[in-house]
């Protein structure tokens, strides 16, 4: 297999590839030139043109990093790997499943995050013998790929959970008493006919996905969040911030609304760390009356 091969390559040979793809992607193909451009410009109406040229060139230097980063997870040690994706933070959650409670990690397409599964080798507690570490994905159509992805993000032992089993399979976890930390995605636009949880974000109206605080409440979890920093050309710093100790006692989509804050610091922070090729407002929707200012 061609991924499994270029996995064996060595760093620098792969971001020397990258750097060809970066060329390919920005300034061949122009890879949702328009989109990315649209994205910025709306998000960030203070900056200049140039600032926002500037962030998107960044953003395919760092997506094309991304890219050749996520195949090599298919050969890379554990040592490695603790080197290049450093946490901050393991031992909240540590803590909660150790009391026997799970955690819901909120996390967003910021990069790698295709490197977070490695949680499992900074925690005190063993994969599928004293806790599951798991994260919630969408098949692929393409078989294929589907079967690539699976064994990349399960390199470090956690679990892919189909995003419609996500509940049977963490109420079969509780059921056997087996605490879990599940990270989800919860940046993408909610699906035709989810409900969703509107707010500004990013200077837009924007519909966030409520049904990982629904979840969370459902089972009784502990909610954190996932900040990812990029460091470096391959290295990376996550660190576990608390949203709240028991999702449950909160009122609803505090949760939510303390995640959508805490993404919006990390995107600020670092505009190119983001993904920002996707349409995420493609769809209008309008602010709550009271959120309107």
């Amino acid at each position: 297999m061609f991924a499994a091969a270029a996995a064996r390559l060595p760093w620098c040979v792969l971001y020397a590839i990258s750097t060809f793809v970066y060329f390919v992607l920005c300034h061949g193909i122009g890879y949702r030139r328009k989109v990315v451009l649209k994205n910025l410009r709306e998000s960030f109406p203070e900056k200049s043109e140039q600032e926002i040229k500037k962030i998107s060139r960044e953003f395919y230097r760092n997506f094309a990093d991304m890219i050749v980063e996520t195949v090599k997870l298919l050969h890379v040690s554990d040592e490695e790997m603790r080197a290049r994706f450093t946490f901050e933070g393991v031992e909240i959650i540590d803590g909660f499943m150790k009391q026997g409670r799970s955690v819901a990690a909120y996390f967003s397409h910021t990069f790698n995050w295709e490197w977070a599964p490695s949680v499992t080798l900074w925690s005190a507690l063993a994969p599928d013998r004293d806790a599951a570490f798991c994260q919630v994905y969408r098949p692929l159509r393409d078989k294929a790929m589907d079967a690539l992805m699976l064994r990349i993000r399960g390199r470090f032992g956690a679990r892919s959970l189909p995003k419609k089993n996500t509940l049977r399979a963490l109420l079969a976890l509780r059921r056997d008493k087996m605490p879990s930390v599940t990270g989800f995605m919860s940046d993408q636009k909610p699906s035709h006919g989810d409900p969703a949880y509107i707010t500004t974000f990013l200077s837009h109206p924007t519909a966030f996905i409520t049904g990982t605080e629904t979840l969370a409440r459902r089972l009784g979890m502990a909610a954190v969040y996932w900040d990812i920093a990029r460091v470096g050309r391959g290295r990376y710093h996550l660190t576990v911030r608390p949203l709240s100790g028991d999702v449950a006692s909160t009122e609803p989509m505090a949760v939510t609304a303390e995640y959508v804050r805490l993404l919006e610091a990390t995107i600020r922070r670092d505009p190119a760390n983001w993904l920002w090729s996707h349409k995420r407002w493609k769809i209008p929707v309008t602010l709550p009356e009271n959120d309107k200012a």
